[in-house]
Parts: C-alpha cells; structure tokens; sequence
C-alpha cells in the first residue's frame, strides 16, 4: 500500500510533469493526499486527468469566481478552478450559493473545497450533479458518495456556506452545565492558606 506521503510526492511530480506550475502542483500533491486519507479516488482521477491535459484536451480556466459561473464552449478545470476558489474564499462566503457550471474531474475540485473550509472557518455543503458532501474544516467530509470510480464531469457544483451554530437550545446547555457544577470544589479556609503559600518555605 502506497504512504500518504508517496501519494503526496508523486502527484505533485506528475503534475509538474504535464505543465502546471510547481506552486500549483505542491497544492495538488496536497490534494491528492487529503482524499485518499478520506478514501475518495483522487489519483485515479488525477492519473486520467493529467492524462487528457497531456493530450492538449480543451479546459476553461476561471480566474475570478462569482455567484454563478457558466462555462462555454469547454469545462472548468478543476484545478485552476480550486486554487482560485481557495484564495478566492473569503469574499466567496458572503454569498448565498455558488454555482458552477460543466466542471472537468470535479472530484479533483473537492479537496479545495475541503481546505478552503478550514481557511473560513465554516461548514461548506457542495454537491456534484445527486452526489452531496459535507466538508468539515478540513477534517473530514461526509459524502452518499463512495464509489472508486472516475468522475469526468459534471453538469453543475453547487456550494453553499453554513454559519456557526450551535447543535443545540440554550435549555439543554444550562441543564449540562448545572450538572458540571457538581464537580466544582467548595472553597474552604484550609484551601485557601494552602493555595496563599503552596510550594514557599522559610529557611531562615
């Protein structure tokens, strides 16, 4: 079984190799890395998109994201479209959604999602065409997709942001609460002196 670390190296290789920037295929190595962790089948599809890239296939690149982004005559690709989304995402959460039209191997998008997450902060719900996942800061993504297979496009991503609440009423956390009062300790006299002088002697 290939390391984490083996799965890191050489994606970030390959994809220097078929002509991105290095910058961007450390990202990537990254990527790939994070998804196998989250068994989804990222150097499958990155092994057969690098392998279309190289064939001088036709993708869309996308510099600045907006509400709704269609692309035209060829897909996004979803690696232009990630490193874009991740500096991008600060500004990005103050939307509503976010839609994106015909995406190239979106799987391989996913893992942008996933850390531009952690970058904000927020819960981030993405879904591919049916398939849903929840992206939880970068520590792990709940998906109904878990098929080892390779994912050439999509019709639509749609994202949105999930603000910060609790999972629970402000009742149930006063009655958790009043029971960790049970735990507390009362202070009493000799609590005191002995927390005044803990750990001093006088030798003299």
């Amino acid at each position: 079984m290939k390391t984490l670390s083996e799965i890191d190296t050489t994606s970030k290789r390959a994809t220097k190799g078929a002509g991105f920037p290095w910058g961007v295929a450390e990202e990537v190595g990254k990527n790939m890395r994070l998804l196998e962790l989250f068994g989804l089948p990222g150097v499958k599809n990155l092994n057969q998109y690098l392998k279309d890239y190289k064939q001088e296939k036709q993708f869309q690149k996308i510099t600045l994201i907006s509400e709704t982004n269609n692309a035209n005559k060829y897909p996004f690709c979803p690696i232009i479209l990630g490193t874009n989304f991740i500096d991008q995402v600060n500004l990005l959460d103050k939307k509503a959604n976010i839609h994106i039209s015909n995406v190239a191997f979106p799987i391989l998008f996913l893992p942008f999602a996933s850390r531009a997450s952690e970058i904000i902060g927020k819960r981030i719900f993405l879904k591919i065409d049916e398939k849903e996942f929840l992206l939880n800061l970068n520590q792990s993504i709940y998906s109904n997709y878990l098929k080892n297979e390779i994912l050439e496009s999509c019709n639509i991503i749609d994202i949105s942001f999930i603000e910060n609440n609790n999972s629970f009423k402000e009742n149930e956390w006063n009655e958790l609460y009043k029971l960790s009062e049970d735990t507390f300790v009362e202070e009493t006299e000799s609590l005191k002196i002995g927390a005044a002088g803990a750990g001093l002697t006088d030798n003299d």
